[in-house]
């Protein structure tokens, strides 16, 4: 089944949109990356070098930590590289087939909806949290966790999409 021409518009936006945030997010995975090792490399110079240490260059590195984390792991999503358990859809045909994986991301789409409304629930309620070392608000550095949600939600979008879109015989 082919979606209306009328819809095609909207998918090769979203196909654009998933595809614009997760090169974002991969930028943004590389820079957040070679920062966390260039701190973690001034720690241990400090310590060891020095002999004094960075107070708030641990806090940093985990906080890092806790966004490549996510955010990968919406990347990692994006290009299909999660591993899963396929043995029985790999034995399944045609519209059984088509059936199971539409099911698997309806169901990835309301895991990720509740990551979001929850994600945000959890920021919003340490909003007034302060970090020790670093004196940034708590919030911030959790709401990586709605925000990867969001990446999340909209690949599965994309994917669910295509999934529908795709003819019986292409399975």
């Amino acid at each position: 089944m082919k979606p209306p021409a009328d819809h095609l518009p909207m998918i090769r936006f979203l196909e654009r949109l998933s595809t614009l945030c997760n090169t974002w997010v991969e930028r943004t995975l590389a820079a957040m990356g070679i920062t966390m090792t260039c701190i973690v490399v001034a720690q241990v110079f400090s310590r060891y070098v020095l002999n004094a240490s960075l107070f708030w260059s641990e806090e940093m590195a985990r906080y890092l930590l806790v966004w490549l984390t996510f955010l990968g792991a919406s990347c990692a999503y994006y290009r299909r590289v999660h591993p899963g358990i396929d043995i029985i859809t790999m034995r399944l045909k045609g519209t059984l087939k088509k059936t199971c994986k539409i099911a698997v991301h309806l169901v990835s789409l309301g895991f990720f909806v509740v990551m979001i409304y929850q994600g945000s629930a959890f920021a919003h309620f340490i909003r007034s949290q302060i970090s020790p070392a670093l004196a940034i608000p708590k919030w911030i550095i959790f709401s990586v966790i709605p925000l990867s949600g969001i990446f999340f939600l909209l690949h599965c979008l994309v994917f669910l999409v295509a999934e529908i879109a795709e003819n019986d015989h292409d399975h």
